[in-house]
């Protein structure tokens, strides 16, 4: 039950395109990424390394701290200069004596002036230096060191004098909890990361010379100020000066030189405290960077070698792991593979069924063709000769006919690949099929009738009916079923067409007035090479794929298509009826 399709010739690149898969057309596999279970992937590097790097460049710029060392030394220098402020200020009211002069004019007092008075200042000094941890220095107006606080006068003036210096850092005690040595060694480590703040060198060589601090030389215009230096050794020094006055008029500079032992430490103890929690995020960042990695690159790994595996044709359909139960992408990718797998093994097992059937389709012309031939041979008859002669024509027909449907067959699935699906006007696509057989089909030799009536009957609903598909796939299917029910249909018979509507499926049924189909051949007659002619029709016209392509054709359309027998009311069968269903397109 079926019509034959006329193409003639074969494609040149039939051969071409045989499965890959046959004795010596297997293509050399490219050389593929594999790794070990014992190596780290690709995709961990490269997660490990997104994640890392993000994190290091925000602990580096923590630990720079450019903005949080100047504030802290801007608060020391401001403490500074409210200390220097204070000790000028003191040492102005509790040093500072009148000196009296001979007055240039006869018989006049004579004049009383105030300086500095270094005994006085001197005592100051030493208890003033008691209160805080400064140096401090007490110049004349000329730049003479009048006081240092750091310099110890002999008793009774023997010998120089005694100058003291500050005690380094002490050496590392017995006992230091786990703390405190992981913050000598962050120390120790964080010293090599360079700092932000750039400071001015400090002068330790002049360090006596009032003149090389901007500080005393604004103190001597009156003013206020302090500074932030860097010693050769990389340490921080603050300085600040204060004048010492009466009303404007200057008598010297007091100088506060104190180290930045205090302000280092706490620089040091926030580098410390961010280099912790840098450490804690980066251990974290690692760990989950690992587990990321675990939950994404392990199950890629298994897939890709199942995929491996399914390529080199060591695996079946059961070979993709099932991890649907994932319900993240992963999951969706092993199931799009498992189904990816399932139609490979599918196509394979069809095509290796398709070429089981050609091979025993064209066997049977062949066979006959060659038995004809040798007997052709052999016979001097010359009627026995034509009949012969006959058989080997029609023998060659079938086989031009076969081939031709088999080229088309193997090409079907391509073309449907590459079919652009759009909207189909169902009613004028059946209208247009109606008109190609306004005469008859040729039902029986001899039969010359020409009509411009047709035997086919649609029964169409009044509004527009549309589908999605191509037009001309599906006008081949409806072609071959309407060329079916026609030819198996009496003479003075018609084949209806009707189109009914169920939600949003399209059902278009073909209704024939013939023998019907046996119920053991219902499902059989989609199957390729499977034909069943009336008897009007001679061996061999049709090649059996017409159905088949049908089938395959509505599959590609996302559709269904099935046979049925028409039973009247006393169980009879009345016909034979195919039913194709679509998704409507509106």
């Amino acid at each position: 039950m079926e019509s034959g399709i006329g193409i003639k010739t074969l494609p040149p690149d039939i051969f071409k395109r045989l499965p890959h898969y046959l004795p010596g057309l297997k293509p050399k596999p490219k050389k593929r990424w594999t790794s070990a279970s014992d190596q780290m992937s690709g995709l961990t590097i490269k997660i490990l390394a997104v994640n890392i790097i993000a994190i290091m460049i925000l602990g580096a710029g923590f630990l720079y701290l450019g903005q949080y060392t100047d504030s802290l030394i801007e608060a020391e220098l401001e403490a500074l200069k409210s200390e220097a402020r204070l000790f000028g200020g003191a040492i102005s009211e509790g040093a500072v004596r009148p000196v009296f002069q001979v007055s240039p004019i006869p018989f006049e007092d004579p004049m009383a002036t105030e300086a500095i008075k270094p005994q006085l200042a001197r005592r100051m000094v030493r208890r003033l230096a008691r209160i805080g941890t400064s140096r401090i220095r007490l110049f004349a107006v000329d730049g003479t060191v009048l006081i240092d606080s750091h310099t110890l006068e002999a008793p009774g003036g023997l010998g120089g004098p005694v100058q003291m210096e500050a005690l380094g850092p002490s050496p590392t005690r017995p006992g230091m909890s786990i703390d405190e040595l992981f913050a000598q060694s962050a120390t120790r480590f964080l010293n090599l990361i360079p700092m932000q703040t750039h400071l001015q060198k400090y002068p330790e060589d002049k360090a006596g010379d009032l003149y090389q601090f901007p500080d005393s030389l604004a103190a001597l215009q009156g003013n206020l100020s302090a500074t932030a230096w860097q010693r050769s050794d990389d340490r921080f020094i603050l300085t600040a000066a204060a004048p010492i006055q009466r009303v404007k008029q200057v008598m010297g500079v007091v100088q506060l030189t104190r180290d930045g032992h205090e302000l280092e430490r706490k620089i040091e103890g926030v580098r410390v405290d961010v280099f912790r929690v840098f450490l804690g995020s980066l251990g974290i960042t690692v760990m989950l960077s690992i587990y990321l990695s675990g939950l994404i690159s392990k199950p890629l790994q298994r897939l890709a070698r199942a995929a491996e595996g399914v390529r080199m044709g060591k695996a079946h359909q059961g070979g993709i792991p099932d991890m649907s139960s994932r319900n993240d992408e992963i999951g969706e990718l092993s199931l799009a593979l498992r189904d990816m797998t399932h139609a490979l093994w599918a196509r394979m097992d069809t095509i290796e069924r398709f070429a089981a059937d050609v091979a025993h389709e064209i066997k049977n012309p062949l066979t006959s063709l060659r038995s004809a031939v040798e007997t052709a041979s052999r016979v001097e008859d010359d009627q026995s000769r034509k009949k012969l002669m006959d058989i080997i024509q029609h023998d060659v027909k079938r086989l031009d006919r076969l081939i031709s449907d088999i080229s088309s067959a193997s090409r079907l699935d391509a073309e449907l690949s590459r079919d652009e699906m759009g909207t189909v006007d169902l009613k004028k696509l059946l209208y247009n099929l109606r008109d190609a057989y306004k005469k008859p089909l040729s039902r029986a030799e001899g039969d010359d009738s020409s009509s411009d009536e047709t035997n086919i009957t649609l029964n169409l609903p009044t509004h527009p009916v549309f589908v999605r598909g191509n037009e001309d796939r599906l006008g081949q299917v409806f072609g071959n079923l309407l060329s079916n029910a026609l030819s198996f249909s009496p003479p003075d018979k018609s084949v209806a067409v009707t189109v009914t509507r169920e939600g949003s499926e399209i059902h278009i049924q073909v209704e024939d007035e013939g023998p019907g189909i046996p119920e053991s051949k219902i499902e059989t007659i989609f199957d390729r090479f499977y034909t069943e002619r009336p008897g009007h029709e001679s061996y061999g016209d049709h090649s059996g794929l017409g159905l088949s392509i049908s089938r395959q054709i509505i599959d590609a359309h996302e559709g269904r298509i099935w046979a049925e027998n028409r039973i009247n009311a006393l169980g009879e069968i009345t016909g034979a009826r195919f039913i194709v269903t679509l998704e409507s397109a509106s």
